[in-house]
């Protein structure tokens, strides 16, 4: 099969890895059905020959005016995202609108929304279709969904993954922190959306098997410079900081310990 990237022009999906057609190549726009419905992509890395299990397929290739058409669907956006917001504070509903998002061939109009609580929008539903005359969807989405639709910087200076390129979340947990040997400060650890940052996750694997030998700390052993306890673990130099009986700290190999208590 050929495989390769394709963006998704909406305000949420991001980049995606695709089956495509034998004809797809760079720059082409394809028709791709999401869980939301279609939705018009274009392809951004030359298709290679790849086999991978569980890839989204690339359904249709769009006419050139069946894009064009769709484009200027898209510039209506901003229209239905302030007339929405107006019913929202003429219903006193308690949500924080975020986008407005026309599917390809004007089949479907969403709004995303934020709130602390579940909300009744079943009116504001009524009347967004008696505005739009056509099939309306309210999605209301978390904390960290709305910081990959809305995007922004994290603590390293880049855009935040998972506005650049992260499809799905992964579970993060302190566990992550800790055994990466990382201060337990919330403005440190925390991306934008208040959560656990997503890049705690990349490297913990590697840290795990970098460390599965080591002692744990607390343990007791017997250098050449005598007994101490292990304090800290330093896998990137796969070395363990102990601290001996005087007080004094050194770094040492798993080869330097003679034994453990």
């Amino acid at each position: 099969m050929k495989t390769a990237y394709v963006r998704i022009h909406d305000c949420y999906s991001g980049v995606i890895e695709m089956e495509v057609p034998e004809e797809v190549k760079k720059g082409d726009y394809v028709l791709c059905e999401l869980e939301k419905g279609t939705c018009l992509g274009v392809v951004i890395t030359e298709p290679i020959e790849k086999e991978k299990e569980g890839l989204k397929k690339v359904t249709g290739i769009p006419k050139k005016e069946e894009v064009e058409e769709y484009f200027k669907l898209k510039e209506k956006e901003e229209m239905a995202f302030k007339i929405c917001k107006q019913k929202i504070a003429e219903l006193n509903l308690p949500m924080k609108l975020l986008s407005a998002e026309y599917l390809f061939g004007c089949t479907k109009l969403l709004f995303y929304f934020v709130s602390e609580n579940r909300v009744d929008f079943r009116e504001l539903v009524k009347e967004l279709a008696k505005e739009f005359k056509m099939r309306i969807e309210l999605r209301q989405i978390g904390v960290r969904d709305e910081a990959k639709m809305i995007g922004g910087l994290g603590n390293c200076g880049n855009i935040c993954c998972c506005k650049r390129f992260l499809n799905n979340f992964s579970i993060v947990s302190i566990k992550m922190v800790k055994e990466q040997g990382l201060a337990l400060n919330p403005a440190k650890i925390s991306g934008i959306c208040g959560r656990l940052m997503c890049c705690l996750s990349y490297e913990f694997d590697m840290y795990m098997e970098y460390k599965k030998e080591f002692p744990k700390i607390g343990k007791r052993v017997t250098l050449e410079q005598g007994e101490g306890k292990v304090v800290k673990h330093n896998p990137l130099s796969s070395t363990i900081t102990v601290e001996l009986e005087d007080g004094n700290l050194v770094n040492v190999t798993l080869k330097d310990i003679k034994s453990t208590g």
